[in-house]
């Protein structure tokens, strides 16, 4: 297969995983959707004290959209280990230290210009050397110590929706933590950077056209293991989600692939069905943990918001620029060919090959991929369903009888 690349628009595709991971935190910790633009549009600001510029810019938006990535991880790591840990009360206390190991390893897989290196590990460091590494500020990363005060701010001023009380109880709260929490530099560009009235303007959407305008969404070319390192990093914290399908992102991406490739697709067209498969169930990040794992039926009501999250995938995915083709292919592998479907209700005629092969490759892999719950079906027993499914006229016969094929 020739190696041709994919131009991707990673800083888009880095915003769209922040709301993500944002409805993860609101779950736990109460912390308003948007939290990771508004510490990236924090940072940025504050960045004009240093005077950075282009690449490093660029990368620092990254880091900053994406310094909780490693949440949905951590959750499931913690829930494995100790079913008594007190999520809520731990993410703020001796544990931090694990979501930050974590993430600093999560986020090489993503194609930085510059050096991250100990941006993600050290974001909670205090300047005196008392945070969970005990690095002073002079040991810390320029952008970790931007990240950590920009997050702190957005906690404070999201608390009381960033009014004016907040503003000069943040102002207190970084002249008695200076040196301590925060080391001044840092203090003094968020000072520089904002006034009440800029702060206060956070409590509306605004600020996120000005991030954009800060850093330009311009697509990058990737190679094909580029591509799916940045592909396997969003489907690690999709199936962190829920052990329920701890595999499942990672397992339809590559059998999506695998399959595009069996049948003639392209090298360019195969790396796209790779991306789709591991970005299909990103909506799931807005789904709650309560419904993903009931084990037993879903009344109406659940399974409705259940059905949600095709929804919320397409709505996520649509924030990527240039990224319609990969949207749908994600985010309509619930869709059937007789309409009956969700979240649109796409008929026959609406769904071209690669959502009625994501759709096929997704029940695929539901039916054999080991649960909790229940024992993966065997390679045959699974196609002899795909098969009902395609003469009940759900599933495109043609893509179901490949599949036997395929992953014989």
């Amino acid at each position: 297969m020739e190696k041709e690349q994919l131009a991707i628009d990673i800083v888009g595709l880095a915003g769209a995983c922040s709301y993500a991971l944002d409805c993860i935190e609101a779950e736990l910790v109460n912390i308003k959707n948007k939290h990771g633009k508004r510490v990236a549009y924090i940072s940025v600001r504050m960045a004009e004290y240093w005077a950075i510029q282009s690449d490093a810019l660029q990368d620092l938006a990254i880091c900053a959209l994406l310094h909780d990535n490693a949440l949905t991880q951590y959750i499931s790591e913690e829930l494995k280990n100790n079913s008594d840990v007190d999520l809520k009360e731990d993410l703020s206390e001796e544990k931090t230290n694990l979501h930050c190991i974590y993430g600093e390893k999560n986020i090489s897989k993503i194609p930085f210009k510059t050096d991250v290196s100990n941006i993600i590990l050290y974001h909670h460091e205090h300047a005196d050397g008392t945070g969970p590494f005990q690095k002073t500020w002079q040991e810390t990363p320029l952008f970790a110590r931007i990240i950590h005060l920009a997050d702190m701010i957005d906690i404070i001023g999201n608390s009381k929706d960033f009014n004016e009380q907040r503003w000069d109880f943040i102002c207190q709260y970084l002249s008695k933590n200076k040196d301590r929490l925060f080391d001044s530099e840092c203090v003094d560009a968020f000072l520089k950077a904002f006034s009440k009235e800029s702060f206060q303007a956070l409590r509306d959407d605004s600020f996120e056209s000005k991030l954009w305008e800060i850093i330009p969404r311009e697509k990058q070319d990737f190679d094909w293991e580029t591509c799916k390192n940045v592909a396997d990093f969003f489907a690690k914290i999709v199936d962190y989600k829920s052990p329920f399908t701890s595999t499942h992102s990672i397992g339809v991406a590559e059998k999506a692939s695998l399959f595009a490739k069996y049948i003639g697709f392209d090298s360019i067209n195969v790396q796209k069905m790779y991306l789709a498969g591991a970005l299909h169930d990103i909506g799931k990040m807005a789904i709650g943990n309560e419904i993903l794992e009931k084990p037993d039926k879903l009344t109406d009501d659940e399974f409705s918001k259940m059905k949600n999250h095709a929804g919320y995938t397409y709505i996520i995915l649509s924030e990527v620029n240039d990224f319609e083709e990969i949207r749908d292919w994600a985010a309509l592998h619930h869709e059937k060919l007789n309409g009956k479907g969700y979240p649109f209700g796409k008929i026959a005629d609406e769904l071209n090959e690669p959502e009625r092969i994501m759709a096929c490759i997704d029940i695929y892999q539901a039916l054999t991929e080991d649960r909790p719950y229940k024992k993966g079906l065997s390679h045959e027993k699974a196609c002899d369903i795909l098969t009902d499914m395609a003469q009940k006229g759900f599933v495109d016969s043609d893509i179901s009888n490949k599949i036997r094929k395929c992953f014989k």
